[in-house]
């Protein structure tokens, strides 16, 4: 598929359904296997809820890309801050999610270019993602949107 095929949006309510989809293939191929504590049902049971709120919350920002008006992929932030334990505002990247036969594309990297504007309009001091310590291929490709290493978050399954 050809950059030029796809359009990358503010999501729309009626991208909702389409972005659930986009959402739980996200979490069979990523989340699920990687997190057994994850419910790799929640995009279809809260997922319509919660991204058509997203829409309507001027501090989350919701991106849809489009091809020939199907959902392919989807990109959700918010914004953090400034507080008084930490006072500058702060981007969490919170998802993204592209169809594998649109990968390769840079679809990926022009969400997270439209999701980078979007916190620097914002105020956002700097932009944080998180990625499975398992997933290398989600590690290369946030490092090579300019992403650096910043905490390591251990756990212990109880």
């Amino acid at each position: 598929m050809s950059e030029q095929e796809v359009i990358v949006r503010c999501a729309r309510a009626e991208d909702v359904p389409g972005i659930v989809v986009s959402s739980s293939l996200l979490f069979a191929e990523d989340g699920g296997p990687r997190d057994p504590a994850l419910n790799v049902d929640w995009p279809r049971q809260h997922g319509a809820e919660a991204f058509a709120a997203a829409i309507q919350d001027p501090g989350r920002l919701l991106l849809a890309a489009l091809c020939d008006d199907e959902v392919v992929g989807h990109l959700s932030g918010s914004m953090s801050g400034p507080s008084a334990m930490r006072p500058v505002g702060s981007a969490t990247l919170m998802a993204l999610y592209v169809r594998p036969e649109h990968r390769r594309a840079r679809l990926g990297a022009r969400l997270v270019d439209a999701f980078l504007r979007w916190a620097k309009e914002q105020g956002a001091v700097h932009a944080e993602v998180t990625a499975s310590a398992a997933n290398a291929d989600a590690i290369r490709f946030y490092e090579r949107e300019s992403f650096r290493p910043q905490a390591l978050t251990l756990r212990l399954n109880l």
